[in-house]
């Protein structure tokens, strides 16, 4: 028997998986009280914006995959927020910006997520707002154990908060001090505003269910938490990591305008299973062409992270992630060519572009010139992160979300709200020529992938990871260790990984790593010698220090669940019974 970090949860009536222990506990107890899998969903959202706020907020955003058994099919939920009408290539440039900034106001997007999570949960789940909201709302008024990544980041950021930012540092900071691990740390800010959303909306919302989800909209989009977030924004001045102060961009009519919307999946066969993903407003198909491009090799005879296996797959990577560079974005604004991106056609033509004996150091976008890849941009001291969730029950309903953005690292707590807006705009660029230029009303493409399996048109997995322009590739890994290995759910997840920056990175300072693979020390040392003498640019990490991946597999024939979590970091389990 093959040692794993914890065991495969198995149940027979659902599993839930977050990163974080007590978001999973309490997504479990909505499923055992006759809740949907939305329904725990958005239980565990909302506690992980609390639990893991350098992560996650309220004002962030939320691509989500569910299977629905009893209407037989896959849906996206687009809960990406879009840029303001202000925001505009013209008016950065005249503010003397070279790229938009990872910080303050003027990245600002309308958040996406908590509309997402009202309309999905008014659609398909079962509970009422108030059950939805009450653990986080106790969560908030009586606190958590601080633990020690979340420790570390805000000792990190006192000095920041001390200095500019009180609102944070009342929170966070409690008598002026970053908290110790295990350490109570509490938000009352937030309790006071879903609390008061919670009595207002009720009176407007009357008894009636979906009226509720309705109210909670309009009181954060069009009533007191708009009001407050905009007024802050344009009342306070900002500093970013350009030493540039200004308000923000954001308006009313930006947050009452918003709609977050249901889509139809994109999707690519794998060996006779069926994998889905947001479309290119995430990097989601990124992983399809993955899939697509190593269909044609035999993995399997390669060896589990042979020399020979790792190099397809970081090659495969590099020209999946060139085409994101050169293709993807809002689809409202531009024609995403995913018809050939994603057909079998295409991935033979990408695969003859792999050669088995050298890494490749061009950027090699399909129908576009390559491009030589040159080092740029300074890795800030931590890259934006994200969390990821997932339910399954006894039905087959399959539920995969990866929620971001509203970090407390990069934007300021809102006075008497308890949570910071989102910065997911410097995703956007300034070049005019660029797929992903910053346009009013544009949504950028984010990294955000939850990633939703079929076998035969029955529910077979989910699974996610954070972990910015990683995701795909350490899920990727995920997949392909279950699917052609043959390890568990748990073995798939313990395993080694691999992944590459060489393509330009998403964050700001959209960082460019030619040749650069990161492998976790357990890789073999003769593997990494190999890929050394391919031209790899390889890079060992700490063991135990790449994918936080989650991942539940349903078993058609016995109806058990299957669930496991990444012991990377700690915080992330699955639970079920």
């Amino acid at each position: 028997m093959t040692f794993t970090t914890r065991p495969v949860i198995m149940g027979t009536h659902g599993v839930v998986a977050s990163t974080h222990y007590l978001a999973s506990v309490e997504g479990l107890q909505v499923l055992r009280e006759g809740g949907t899998v939305v329904d725990a969903g958005a239980v565990m959202w909302f506690m992980l914006s609390l639990l893991k706020p350098h992560l996650v907020g309220v004002a962030g955003e939320v691509p989500i995959l569910l299977h629905l058994a009893e209407e037989e099919k896959v849906l996206a939920v687009n809960g990406q927020g879009s840029a303001p009408a202000g925001a505009t290539i013209e008016w950065f440039i005249e503010q003397g910006y070279p790229l938009i900034p990872e910080d303050g106001f003027t990245p600002a997007v309308v958040p996406g997520a908590f509309h997402a999570w009202m309309r999905t949960l008014d659609e398909f789940g079962a509970l009422n707002l108030k059950r939805i909201l009450k653990p986080a709302i106790r969560l908030a008024k009586e606190g958590f154990p601080v633990y020690p990544t979340l420790a570390a980041f805000l000792e990190r950021l006192k000095g920041r908060y001390l200095a500019e930012w009180p609102a944070s540092a009342k929170t966070y900071l409690p008598g002026g001090a970053a908290p110790k691990v295990g350490q109570v740390l509490k938000n009352p800010d937030w309790a006071r505003t879903f609390s008061r959303l919670l009595r207002e909306t009720s009176r407007d919302a009357g008894s009636g269910r979906s009226q509720g989800f309705d109210a909670a909209i309009k009181y954060f989009y069009d009533g007191p938490i708009a009001e407050s977030t905009v007024g802050f924004m344009q009342s306070f001045k900002c500093r970013d990591v350009y030493g540039k102060e200004n308000h923000g961009l954001m308006t009313l009519e930006d947050m009452a305008s918003y709609e977050s919307r249901f889509e139809e999946p994109v999707t690519a066969n794998y060996r006779g299973l069926d994998v889905y993903k947001c479309g290119p407003w995430t990097q989601g198909p990124v992983l399809l062409q993955q899939l697509n491009i190593l269909e044609g090799y035999d993995l399997k005879g390669m060896g589990h992270n042979s020399v020979e296996y790792l190099h397809a797959l970081i090659e495969a990577a590099k020209l999946a992630f060139a085409d994101r560079e050169q293709y993807y974005a809002d689809p409202d604004f531009v024609d995403v060519p995913l018809g050939r991106l994603l057909s079998k056609d295409y991935a033979d033509e990408r695969r003859s572009l792999i050669d088995p004996d050298t890494a490749s150091m061009l950027l090699r976008p399909g129908g576009a010139p390559q491009v030589e890849l040159k080092e740029s941009g300074e890795k800030p001291f931590h890259e934006g992160d994200t969390v990821h969730l997932e339910a399954v029950d006894s039905e087959g309903n399959m539920l995969s979300a990866t929620p971001s953005g509203g970090w407390i690292r990069t934007s300021p707590l809102i006075p008497g709200l308890g949570f910071p807006m989102g910065t997911r705009g410097q995703f956007l660029h300034l070049d005019p020529g660029h797929v992903e230029r910053l346009e009013p009303g544009k949504k950028p493409s984010t990294t955000l992938t939850p990633s939703l399996v079929m076998r035969d048109g029955e529910p077979y997995m989910v699974f996610g990871t954070p972990g910015g322009d990683q995701q795909d590739q350490w899920t990727l890994q995920l997949f392909l260790n279950h699917v052609e290995f043959g390890m568990n759910v748990q073995e798939a997840i313990d395993a080694p990984t691999v992944h590459t920056g060489s393509f330009p990175g998403s964050f700001w300072p959209h960082a460019v790593r030619p040749g650069e693979v990161s492998v976790e020390s357990r890789i073999p040392e003769d593997v990494v010698e190999g890929l050394r003498k391919l031209g790899h640019k390889v890079v060992v990490s700490r063991p135990w220090s790449h994918g936080r991946c989650l991942a539940i597999k349903y078993d058609l024939e016995t109806r058990v669940i299957h669930g496991g979590a990444s012991p990377r970091t700690g915080e992330p389990y699955a639970i079920g019974w």
